[in-house]
């Protein structure tokens, strides 16, 4: 017999934590469709060669294996692969730019650790089909707006440019090859610092003089403009940098002119993003309560939907965690905590007034109002204490009496209150107090 237990790394998702996460996928999904966005939705099986050769060092971590037919197949790394597939297919049906949304479960085979699993689900945005430096600064301005909305304290979106870094790598005198091995180990920096860095980069066959410069550069701190001053400076020489800093501040210009508050971002030449298929922009969240790594993150890819297509098509995107984004959100007291869907709780007073109570919740249902009804008639009292520790709010009571005057007792459970009004006012009272909880 198999253990009562979960998989390692996949997780039960009981009713309370299901409801802040429905609730997070729904602010994400007001903001995104705020600003156009579209759904779309792809399978969470492809086959093994449409993910491989996409990851880099990461597609180590791909779930395979083969189905009946002995077709090899693997598992959803993510969503912005499916995209870039889904884009080359459907070329013909989609209108560019397209800003996309999708949300669902991807899989990892990875270590579980805190805020890493290997199940978990994301909501991805995504602008198809444009290069302009207005797409990346929406998309940023998205992930500011969402950020906020969710009750997120003290975030940080940190931006950079893959150019950016290898101008970096450049103008140290490494090759064009080994500015990989710079992007790989500039990520890690949050997790092993500068020393750590600095061995990474020698151990892959830098120099130390260059590895003492990639270390400088890479660290230099300020506003956005002091940052994107000093690297015009120290990478004048490498007209890729240069052009990748210009892009940057265009980036820069369109998330000021939507009013996106100047504390909420900044420029972080240590920011490099591990995915190999980033092309330009990369951005990450960050705040100082939650110490274990990114929020979030995204960039510009503007090569990896060419490998389906045959032809480059600019993109830009980001992935919300959702998984992280609760358990931060848990841990920080953040979003709300309802222990039912439900705010009304309609008791049954005895079996002659069954139809009429189904009556009163088909009603308030009706109206808006999410309700639960007793399944046997009996002892009030007792229907009461249910209704409190399911968490619904209101109980109201349609016994003989009531009925006999057109009323309906409500009682607040929250507050002990309790008063009886006719049938029509206690639905408005009801839907006032559905309006003021929103």
């Amino acid at each position: 017999m198999a253990p009562i237990q979960n998989v390692k790394g996949m997780r039960d998702h009981l009713p309370a934590d299901m409801m802040l996460r429905q609730y997070i996928v729904n602010t994400l999904t007001r903001i995104s469709e705020s600003h156009g966005f579209e759904p779309l939705q792809t399978p969470i099986i492809e086959y093994a060669e449409t993910l491989e050769g996409k990851l880099g060092d990461e597609e180590k971590l791909i779930y395979r294996f083969e189905d009946h037919g002995g077709r090899r197949l693997a598992l959803r790394y993510d969503q912005t692969v499916p995209l870039a597939r889904v884009t080359a297919q459907y070329a013909g049906q989609l209108t560019l730019p397209w800003r996309r949304y999708a949300y669902g479960p991807s899989y990892r085979g990875e270590r579980p650790a805190r805020g890493r699993y290997r199940e978990f689900y994301q909501f991805d945005l995504d602008i198809v089909g444009s290069a302009s430096p207005l797409a990346d600064a929406e998309i940023v301005a998205m992930l500011c707006e969402a950020l906020t909305a969710l009750g997120f304290p003290g975030f940080v979106t940190l931006l950079n440019h893959r150019q950016i870094i290898g101008g970096i790598a450049r103008v140290s005198g490494l090759s064009e090859e080994a500015a990989g091995g710079v992007y790989r180990a500039i990520d890690k920096f949050d997790k092993i610092g500068a020393d750590g860095v600095r061995a990474e980069l020698i151990k892959s066959g830098v120099t130390p003089a260059a590895a003492d410069q990639i270390l400088e550069l890479v660290q230099i701190d300020g506003t956005a403009d002091e940052v994107l001053d000093a690297l015009a400076q120290k990478l004048a020489a490498d007209k890729r940098a240069v052009a990748a800093i210009a892009n940057l501040r265009a980036v820069l210009d369109g998330l000021a002119a939507m009013g996106v508050p100047a504390e909420q971002y900044r420029v972080a030449p240590r920011l490099a993003r591990g995915l190999s298929y980033y092309t330009g922009v990369v951005f990450e969240a960050i705040t100082p309560h939650w110490p274990e790594g990114s929020l979030l993150g995204g960039g510009r890819y503007d090569h990896l939907i060419g490998l389906f297509a045959g032809r480059n098509i600019p993109t830009v995107g980001l992935a919300f965690g959702i998984d992280r984004l609760h358990d931060v959100m848990i841990e920080l007291n953040l979003g709300p905590r309802p222990q039912t869907t439900a705010l009304a709780f309609v008791t049954l007073f005895g079996a002659e007034q069954v139809a009429e109570s189904l009556r009163l919740a088909a009603e308030l249902r009706a109206a808006g109002i999410n309700t639960l009804i007793a399944l046997e008639p009996g002892n009030i009292g007792k229907q009461f204490k249910e209704a409190d520790r399911r968490g619904v709010r209101f109980a109201l009571v349609l016994g003989p009496d009531e009925l006999a005057r057109g009323e309906v007792v409500i009682k607040d459970l929250q507050r002990g209150e309790q008063r009886s009004l006719p049938r029509a006012a206690a639905i408005s009272l009801l839907a006032e107090a559905l309006n003021e909880g929103k």
